[in-house]
């Protein structure tokens, strides 16, 4: 019996295929990246994607018309802080990003000059436009893995996330690039409308294309929705740098969903309603807190889970959400929802027809393969 399991074992092994990063590579001409968000918000593109091989061209105000009338939906109510911050250690000049929260007042933080910084230093911030003001002070405590630095702010730290507002500026992707006072208008643009719990660095980028006027317009044909919270960290920009994706180690972030929401979303489940996630944050967390049965858990942790083809998708059965970036774990994710080739096809059909990618890009509606 023991060399009949360890057979089988080894012939399992022998029949998977390694997932390497190079699989989810494609070619992507630079003018495709939006710099800028589409102006009105729902004039921006909306790729319908069935697979394995249905492509249809929308706008976002035709999302509505994709729903289903007993649809639950589901956002990500995380608030993105002003997590960019400019300042001096002595004459130094130092730029800080806001990571990942850590610890009360404490963040790691991604830091231009790290090597001027030591343990105990003291960094003084000061807003981009006014660096006269009393500074916001941050003791260096250590570093952090991958070269961070690990600061903690030296203010009350039920007036951080405020202060900041009035220090920081809005932590862009990598590839839009601002000068040091950013554009006024990202404060705005780089936020949805129904943000409400401040932590995150970085946007749940595919509530961004959702206006007032179209989540009214869903509500009036009476599709639910509920709210969940993943603090979206900074590790969402960094690269994949191993060749083979079981060796990636995905970054954490903090999540939450309430009981009375976990009990709203299994209720659906059961009833056999589809489960539309807005963005791949808000499908993280849920499959994070889903079990094999289906059933969805309250959750107030962090998770990592990090999701390639072969994956079981336990609870979301359609995707709206943005295009990714070539190979990048998101673009992972997406190809693991509707199945490598029908995505790559996705994009190529996307490129050709001038669709704006990433963050301030369009978007496509996903249902699962």
């Amino acid at each position: 019996m023991i060399r009949l399991t360890l057979c089988l074992k080894v012939l399992f092994l022998l029949g998977c295929k390694a997932l390497l990063v190079s699989d989810f590579d494609f070619e992507l001409p630079k003018e495709r990246i939006a710099s800028r968000p589409a102006e009105p918000r729902e004039s921006a593109g909306l790729l319908h994607v069935r697979p394995p091989d249905s492509f249809v061209d929308g706008h976002i105000f035709d999302f509505p018309s994709l729903l289903r009338k007993d649809d639950l939906l589901v956002f990500n109510d995380t608030r993105v802080i002003p997590a960019r911050l400019f300042g001096k250690r002595g004459n130094a000049a130092i730029e800080a990003t806001l990571f990942k929260a850590v610890g009360l007042n404490q963040w790691e933080a991604l830091v231009k000059n790290a090597r001027r910084l030591r343990e105990g230093d003291i960094v003084c911030f000061y807003p981009p436009n006014d660096p006269q003001a009393a500074a916001l002070q941050a003791r260096v405590l250590g570093r952090g893995q991958g070269g961070t630095v690990i600061l903690e702010f030296l203010t009350d730290s039920a007036e951080l996330f405020a202060v900041l507002e009035k220090y920081g500026v809005m932590p862009l992707p990598p590839y839009i690039h601002r000068e040091k006072e950013g554009y006024e208008d990202d404060k705005r643009n780089y936020q949805t409308v129904y943000a409400k719990h401040d932590g995150a660095v970085a946007a749940p980028t595919a509530g961004l294309h959702f206006t007032k006027d179209l989540l009214a317009k869903i509500d009036a044909m009476g599709i639910e929705n509920v709210k969940i919270t993943l603090h979206v960290g900074g590790g969402t920009f960094l690269p994949v740098k191993v060749a083979d994706t079981k060796d990636h180690v995905m970054h954490s972030e903090f999540g939450n969903i309430s009981a009375e929401n976990a009990r709203v979303l299994t209720q659906a489940k059961r009833d056999g309603r589809r489960i539309v996630s807005i963005g791949t944050t808000a499908l993280r967390l849920l499959e994070s807190a889903a079990d094999e049965t289906g059933i969805i858990h309250p959750f107030h942790q962090e998770t990592s889970i990090f999701i390639t083809p072969g994956y079981r998708f336990k609870a979301v059965d359609a995707l709206f959400t943005n295009f990714h970036l070539p190979c990048s774990t998101l673009f992972m994710l997406v190809c693991a929802f509707c199945g490598t080739d029908c995505m790559k096809a996705a994009y190529r059909h996307a490129i050709q027809n001038e669709y704006r990618f990433f963050s301030y890009g369009d978007a496509c509606f996903l249902e699962k393969k």
